[in-house]
């Protein structure tokens, strides 16, 4: 029962701060063809009626949170929407070309969230998840800002294809894509992972560095002509790689549990 109010009202925080963002960021979004479809730039809801949603819901989830695990998860769900509604949207994101890599400490909340919502306290496994998706973010979002990169432009939102360019943003994918495989792989060390999820995710961070570093040879002009073929296919597996690592995570969580096998470690 607590697994389950955790992650309802996870989700419902999440949904709160997706509200006010958009309530945020209605001007911009209406000017970018990727958010132009959304309920307040289409005109589907008014502003101030996304903003109340969002204030709502964000008292709401706080509070059941709060009811129905731990005054430490409530903390950090009400922080968690604080950071994104407000240091990320109002601020970060239109001030530095770090936007999405400071702001992504917002999205990878959630689990640690959760496992403080189930165990009361932190440890390292949740500190590894966090870091998980704290590390997947820039790439992912990167790669999408590759061949996105008019619709920032045009917003005037500062993303590093827009501040630096192409070429340094591939640096950066290729880098931070390196620094995100021992994360990845370091969870398999702990109490949570099994043989399953070491064998997925080894196979899963070569894909995704494979990736990166074809990004990173890529010429401009090339990548251009194709209409940034490979940068497309590496913003889609991004997805298929942080959903799978928590998938694989889930189906070993239920073996533990039945007897079926193990954790490899238990750092």
């Amino acid at each position: 029962m607590v697994g389950f109010s955790a992650i309802l009202f996870i989700a419902i925080g999440a949904g709160a701060s997706g509200a006010l963002n958009m309530w945020w960021d209605a001007d911009i979004d209406q000017v970018m063809k990727r958010t132009a479809k959304r309920p307040v730039p289409a005109g589907k809801v008014a502003a101030s009626e996304a903003l109340a949603i969002g204030l709502t819901l964000s008292v709401m989830s706080v509070v059941m949170l709060w009811l129905a695990t731990n005054l430490l998860a409530a903390f950090l769900l009400a922080f968690t929407i604080f950071f994104y509604a407000v240091i990320y949207t109002m601020w970060l994101k239109r001030w530095t070309p770090q936007n999405i890599v400071i702001g992504g400490a917002a999205g990878a909340f959630p689990p640690l969230i959760g496992w403080v919502a189930a165990t009361g306290s932190v440890s390292l496994e949740a500190v590894l998840m966090f870091g998980l998706i704290f590390m997947w973010t820039p790439p992912h979002f990167w790669a999408l800002a590759l061949f996105m990169k008019s619709d920032y432009h045009e917003a005037d939102v500062p993303m590093l294809t827009v501040t630096h360019g192409r070429k340094t943003t591939r640096t950066h994918i290729l880098v931070y894509t390196v620094l995100l495989v021992p994360v990845a792989l370091g969870l398999a060390l702990t109490s949570i992972a099994g043989p399953l999820y070491l064998a997925v995710a080894a196979f899963l961070n070569l894909v995704f560095l494979r990736g990166a570093w074809q990004i990173w040879k890529r010429d401009e002009a090339v990548a251009e002509a194709d209409g940034y073929a490979v940068e497309k296919k590496v913003f889609r597996f991004s997805l298929i790689y942080l959903f799978a690592h928590f998938g694989v995570l889930m189906i070993e969580g239920v073996a533990f549990r039945f007897g079926l096998w193990g954790p490899l470690g238990g750092l």
